[in-house]
């Protein structure tokens, strides 16, 4: 769902040199950013499977194939940044561009393997574009090894708290290297796209079992 159209056009023009700064930051998002796309035309599925498969074709070694996939993460990533606070607690928003890009990912993996051209097929394609859902990647740190078991997380929208359609049983934490607590651990919330604004400033917070609360704010108009 692109909103504002006409003045997000007027902000392209006159903040392009920004616009060209966040784009080498955050990889293969050219120009500003827009909200969180809802609704997808064809041609629009098109580019975002561009767009993962260009960068992952010029990926030349395993590293530089870990270093794409770092970066696809980080576009779509609110909360912590991972490489300043290893321990902070933040989401992976797996929207429907994030999910195209992956899938132009894999058909440039496939292709190198198979060395010939491999695309999706349309319909796993159109699977996406129809999703209902977007899937939430919650990852956070506590002090034993089921400390993220049972937790809980909604949106929090204008004074409103949206809850997800769903919540998956978090993971066995993994033994955290440095300093904080001791274990990290993730788990997956989807949440319905008519039950949340797409270009809303958000606060995500986390409850554990124990009530403990943790939280973050999350921009959804610069994420798509």
């Amino acid at each position: 769902m692109r909103a504002n159209h006409c003045s997000a056009g007027r902000r392209r023009r006159s903040h392009g040199v920004l616009g060209l700064v966040i784009g080498a930051m955050v990889w293969a998002v050219s120009g500003p950013t827009w909200a969180i796309d809802v609704k997808l035309s064809p041609d629009e599925a098109k580019k975002a499977l561009e767009a993962g498969r260009a960068p992952m074709e010029k990926a030349g070694s395993p590293e530089d194939v870990k270093k794409v996939l770092q970066q696809a993460s980080l576009v779509t990533r609110v909360g912590a940044d991972p490489e300043k606070d290893p321990c902070g607690a933040s989401a992976i928003l797996r929207t429907k561009r994030y999910r195209l890009e992956a899938f132009g990912r894999q058909e440039a993996a496939e292709s190198k393997k198979q060395k010939k051209d491999v695309r999706m097929p349309d319909e796993f394609i159109q699977k996406v574009v129809d999703m209902p859902n977007m899937e939430v990647e919650v990852q956070l740190c506590g002090d034993d090894e089921y400390f993220a078991e049972k937790a809980d997380v909604v949106f929090q929208q204008k004074g409103k708290n949206i809850r997800p359609v769903d919540i998956s049983p978090a993971d066995r934490g993994r033994k955290n290297d440095g300093a904080g607590p001791a274990y990290r651990s993730r788990f997956t919330a989807r949440f319905g796209y008519e039950s949340f604004d797409p270009n809303a400033k958000t606060t995500i917070i986390v409850t554990l079992q124990d009530g403990q609360q943790m939280q973050f704010d999350a921009d959804f108009s610069k994420v798509k």
